[in-house]
């Protein structure tokens, strides 16, 4: 940007005035400073000068190039143009080889599509041939496995009748075998139960025997001291009457005589009752002494008694232990004796149904590969054939006909199809029951289900839910 310029006091060419004063009449230093500021605008004139010629210089070398590239882009325009024109012309001539392109290739669409109309009626009529060969073979198979099937389910029924019978029997033997020894066990402990009764009733005999001895020995103990007391009372009482009737005869004799000895005599009574009083005391003792020497006595006898009694029971017990110990063993022999039988019985079952299942899942299988199989065959053969009828534009009639044949053929073939679904339905549903026939008898001989080693499998019907009633019921597919 250009620097501004100042305003300044110039002087005029005649009488110029500087700062108020004539040149004439300023001084050195005046002057001086004048020239000084004279300088100073014309250095600044000077790079003003030099920018506006930087300035123009620029301008001009924009001016030029801009005017080069129009001329530049005036060339480009005129070159475009050019190739515009030839372009158009090169398009014409392409436009005219490409039509004659076309024709060509309608003319080759023509002969070709004849072409493929005679190939489609060659096709359809080998594919109509090859048809009716695996609609043969179809029903073929369809009679083999009707036939399988029949023979699967017949085998299935004697299995199942022959499991049934002898399962029957088993629990027929084994039932006998049961109530034979509950019968034995009922006489056995009957027997024990008559003798433990005669053996009790023997020993509630004995001890009140026993009772009644000692209590006979100890009433007749106990009346032989009254009556020996009783006669000591008696004779001391008679002596006591004989002396006082012999004392008053005597004292009537000799009344003043005892008058006399009065006193000397209430002293020697006195003196007699002290001792008869000090004598009673240990005569008690004695009597007591005795008693308990004869109580002890009897205990002892008694003890003895007891004590072979006591042997004679403990011989019998030990002689029953013996033998209980010895029916025991027979009858742990037995018990061990049949739950062996029951194990075997029970594993011939367990492989018999394991083999029937086996046999009857493996066929169930290939039964519904094979179906799945020709399912598909149908559907791939029903799309070729609609791919063929839709190439070989026949004429409407003759293809309604192929149509309603080839409907009549899939209908036959459904109804087939829906047959053998139904076997295999009836067959799974039989191989279902038998399952839980199985299930039910486990649970009634008290087997849990847990302890068979392995877990049924029950068979299905894809696409189908069969019901719970016999194998027999079960409704066709729909």
């Amino acid at each position: 940007m250009a620097p501004k310029r100042r305003g300044k006091k110039g002087k005029a060419k005649g009488n110029a005035v500087v700062d108020g004063v004539a040149p004439e009449d300023m001084s050195k230093e005046q002057v001086e400073e004048h020239v000084a500021r004279i300088r100073e605008e014309l250095d600044r004139e000077r790079e003003e000068r030099n920018y506006f010629q930087l300035e123009r210089d620029k301008i001009h070398t924009f001016w030029e190039i801009t005017r080069r590239q129009l001329e530049e882009k005036k060339a480009e325009l005129r070159n475009k143009d050019r190739e515009m024109e030839e372009a158009e012309e090169r398009h014409q001539v392409e436009i005219k080889v490409y039509k004659q392109k076309v024709k060509h290739l309608l003319y080759e669409h023509q002969n070709n599509l004849a072409e493929v109309k005679t190939e489609g009626t060659v096709v359809m009529k080998l594919a109509q041939k090859e048809h009716r060969a695996q609609e043969g073979a179809l029903r073929k198979d369809m009679r083999v496995l009707k036939v399988e099937l029949k023979e699967q389910e017949l085998a299935n029924e004697v299995v199942i009748k022959n499991l049934r019978l002898k399962q029957a029997e088993e629990i027929t033997k084994m039932r006998n075998d049961f109530e034979r020894q509950v019968r034995e066990i009922e006489a056995k402990y009957d027997k024990k139960m008559k003798m433990l009764r005669d053996e009790l009733d023997l020993r509630r005999k004995t001890e009140i025997h026993e009772v009644e001895e000692r209590k006979n020995g100890q009433i007749s103990t106990l009346m032989q001291r009254h009556e020996e007391a009783f006669t000591d009372i008696k004779n001391y009482y008679n002596d006591i009457t004989l002396n006082n009737l012999a004392l008053i005869n005597s004292l009537k004799e000799q009344m003043e005589d005892m008058r006399k000895k009065e006193e000397y005599l209430e002293r020697e009574m006195a003196e007699v009752s002290l001792q008869n009083k000090r004598l009673a005391e240990p005569l008690q003792r004695a009597k007591e002494e005795m008693s308990e020497m004869q109580k002890r006595l009897g205990n002892h006898e008694r003890d003895k008694q007891i004590l072979a009694c006591t042997k004679a029971r403990l011989k019998v017990t030990e002689k029953e232990l013996k033998d209980l110990k010895w029916e025991h063993e027979i009858l742990e022999q037995r018990f061990i004796k049949v739950q062996q039988e029951r194990e075997e019985l029970y594993r011939k079952f367990t492989a018999a149904i394991q083999e029937v299942q086996q046999k009857t899942g493996f066929k169930n299988l290939v039964l519904e590969r094979k179906l799945q199989a020709l399912n598909a065959a149908v559907e791939k053969r029903e799309v070729q054939f609609n791919e063929v009828l839709a190439a070989s534009n026949l004429d409407p009639t003759a293809l309604t006909l192929v149509s309603r044949k080839l409907e009549d053929v899939l209908e036959s073939k459904n109804t087939t199809i829906k047959d053998l679904q139904y076997e295999l339905a009836r067959v799974c549903k039989a191989h279902n029951d038998l399952l839980r026939t199985y299930e039910a008898k486990l649970l009634a001989f008290g087997i849990p289900l847990d302890n068979v080693g392995f877990k049924p499998l029950e068979t299905a019907v894809i696409g189908q839910t069969l019901g719970q009633g016999p194998a027999g019921l079960v409704g066709a597919p729909t």
